[in-house]
């Protein structure tokens, strides 16, 4: 509503400099005027508009996985992100919007001046209350609105609470005044709106007048903005009864989204019953004080920043802000206990949806516990619990970063301690670490022995089996895996970490060339996940039944397997299920005849691999396929058209080359220079007759 001329303005600097950053006071619109900008803007640029909210990241080592969650980029590997953002932003054309960014201004300055020196075709919008102070830095100051958009603002949100609300020639002169009064500030215009549940316009005047001049004394000129603001918010809050002023304050604690069930538990108590939460923050809902979002994961409420901090004075103003943080952070552990347990059935991608919406407040919890003397060992606890969203959500970075900051705190090696060491050895493993992966692990394994934890030393052998695997070391990985899986059995052991062990074990008895055992393994697991509903395990499943399947000489069928494989891995944002599934559908699709698609895929998986790690674990045995599938293309194409499929594949994102994969089909099925019309109907034959033989014979 409103701000055409700023957005015409914006449009302009964003066109002469390469860093543009708004400035103003808090809640003056900044980023409902970004956002609109950045709508407006979208075409001017091929790769699009990306906006990255930084408001609930606290530590500034977290400013670049923010950044890499905007662009939405899936990094595996063990490179620090802002080596995963210099090159994905290198060769792109794109308007980056930073929004929030003043309490890590110095952090933010330095990636923003790099990024703009490596991606000569990216633009920034900054969204701050001050300038980051580069060289070339454009600073356009947001003012508050003029007369009229505020007008209209009041209107819009006067209508939405009392929807007989209209501007007439009895209170215009009222509600211009009021717009004035409040110095055109969004923020403060909508919570003045909310008043006319109760009010009329004549009254909210009324009342604003009077604490104006209670706080400032005669001299209206003497309130500055961000006063005004603060008078806004003030106001409303001395209108709240005691108990909303106290739900206020205790609200400050969450950092982005909530849901009412973590309200009821952190917030209540004996001054605030649980049973009456609901319509407390009803009350606050109703004043603009909080906010409703509904998601595909249900109702979700959030607090602007400005509000929040208001009532984190109030609530460090009565000295109970340790307490509710505490509590904050009990919930969240027991949060990521429950998702850990869920994830091994039919609500796995909920609790996906679930863990990431809730990564904001999950950080938290984990910096509470490192900043509370004695309980780094709740946070090593909740970075190892949350290995299902490090690893099966495509998050392995920023759960390494968790992982080791966490093992840095001298403590006990009791259980929490070491599940965090067995997960960081796993993640170092994906990650193409072998000495991270070696050091932890191997920590593990001498104190799981020396404090008779079983649980976990039979992961430690689980993951140095894994390990072991994908440095084609197939002998000791059967051998650790074997004695893991016992050692899962004696305990009784049952879950997505189990079924991969069996999955990583069908692997190896696989590559042995021991197909039908690396079937019959993965049947079970498959047969294990239908009963369970579990998803993410199940897409490993698919993937090596696939590669035996294709063995069998049997493409069609290793095509569906990989199809359905595919597509799990995609969802939950695993790149190396994807990537694994691409490189072996390319080997399907030159099987059946159509070498050019073949190069395409693997030209996609090559853009895919920088950012899952070493491609193919730099292993003999998980690059057979693509080697097998090299050859066959070159052959069929030549040295020029395989390398031009290779660029046409490398020129997919992530999302694309899966929809165009899953899309795909035989080649007898589709317009290809292998099968096009008027091809004699035995060329496609033909030519998958001349490469059966070659996959038989290169078995392991």
């Amino acid at each position: 509503m409103g701000r055409e001329n700023e957005l015409v303005r914006l449009a302009q600097l964003l066109d002469e400099s390469r860093l543009v950053t708004m400035v103003g006071v808090g809640g003056v619109g900044k980023t409902r005027c970004a956002a609109r900008i950045a709508a407006l803007l979208e075409k001017r640029y091929c790769d699009g508009v990306r906006m990255a909210e930084l408001s609930d990241i606290h530590d500034p080592e977290l400013l670049e996985h923010a950044l890499v969650d905007a662009l939405g980029l899936t990094d595996h590997t063990s490179r620090p992100p802002r080596t995963a953002l210099v090159e994905h932003l290198a060769g792109r054309r794109l308007l980056l919007v930073v929004d929030g960014f003043e309490h890590l201004v110095d952090a933010c300055a330095g990636l923003v001046r790099e990024l703009l020196r490596r991606a000569p075709g990216l633009r920034v919008l900054a969204v701050g209350r001050l300038p980051l102070e580069l060289d070339g830095e454009l600073v356009f100051p947001l003012a508050p609105m003029t007369d009229e958009d505020a007008m209209l603002l009041f209107t819009e949100r006067a209508v939405a609470v009392r929807p007989d609300f209209r501007l007439t020639d009895d209170n215009r002169v009222t509600t211009r005044e009021l717009c004035r009064r409040l110095d055109g500030i969004p923020l403060a215009l909508e919570l003045a709106a909310g008043r006319l549940r109760a009010l009329s316009t004549v009254q909210v005047l009324q009342r604003l007048d009077d604490r104006f001049r209670l706080l400032t004394g005669s001299s209206r000129s003497a309130l500055a903005r961000h006063q005004t603001l603060r008078t806004a918010i003030g106001w409303s809050h001395e209108l709240c009864a005691p108990e909303q002023r106290l739900l206020w304050a205790r609200l400050s604690v969450f950092a982005g989204q909530f849901d009412l069930e973590a309200v009821e538990y952190i917030c209540s108590g004996a001054d605030l019953p649980a049973e009456s939460v609901l319509d407390v923050l009803s009350g606050l809902l109703a004043q603009s004080v909080v906010l409703r979002e509904d998601s595909a994961h249900g109702t979700r409420y959030r607090m602007l920043d400005t509000v929040r901090e208001y009532g984190a004075e109030w609530l460090a103003a009565t000295d109970d802000t340790d307490r509710l943080r505490r509590r904050h952070r009990d919930w969240y552990l027991g949060l990521a206990t429950w998702c850990e347990l869920d994830w091994f059935g039919p609500r796995q991608a909920e609790v996906a949806g679930r863990a990431e919406s809730e990564l904001p407040n999950l950080r938290r919890a984990m910096e509470c516990s490192l900043e509370s003397p004695g309980e780094a060992r709740l946070a090593q606890y909740l970075a190892g619990t949350l290995w299902f969203l490090w690893v099966g959500c495509g998050r392995l970075s920023e759960g390494r970063h968790w992982l080791d900051h966490v093992l840095e705190e001298e403590t006990p090696h009791d259980s929490s301690r070491l599940k965090a060491l067995w997960v960081l050895g796993h993640v170092a493993v994906l990650q193409g670490d072998p000495v991270g992966a070696v050091c932890a692990l191997q920590e593990c394994r001498d104190e799981a022995e020396r404090a008779g934890d079983s649980t976990a030393l039979a992961y430690a052998v689980h993951r140095t089996g894994c390990l072991a695997l994908v440095t084609d070391d197939m002998a000791r990985a059967q051998e650790l895996l074997g004695d893991a899986l016992r050692r899962y059995r004696e305990l009784g052991e049952l879950n997505s970490n189990v079924l991969m062990a069996q999955i990583e074990l069908a692997m190896a008895v696989g590559f042995h060339g021991d197909l039908d055992g690396a079937a019959a393994i993965c049947e079970e697991v498959r047969e294990i996940c239908e009963d369970h509903g579990e998803r993410w395990a199940l897409s490993y499943a698919l993937y090596v039944l696939a590669f035996a399947t294709l063995q069998r000489d049997r493409p069609d069928r290793a095509r569906e397997l990989l199809g359905q494989s595919l597509a799990i891995s995609h969802t939950f944002h695993d790149l190396l299920g994807s990537v694994l599934a691409l490189e072996l559908l390319a080997l399907v699709t030159a099987i059946e005849g159509d070498a050019a698609e073949a190069a395409v895929l693997q030209g996609a998986a090559d853009r895919i691999w920088p950012s899952v790690g070493l491609p193919l674990f730099g292993s003999a045995h998980y690059g057979q396929p693509r080697a097998r599938c090299e050859e066959l293309a070159r052959r069929e194409l030549g040295d020029v058209r395989y390398e031009s499929g290779l660029c046409t594949g490398g020129l997919l994102d992530p999302d694309a080359a899966v929809a165009r994969a899953l899309a795909s089909g035989p080649a007898d099925r589709r317009e290809t220079p292998e099968r096009r019309p008027g091809t004699p109907p035995g060329h496609r034959e033909n030519a998958q007759a001349r490469r059966l033989p070659y996959i038989r014979e290169g078995r392991a």
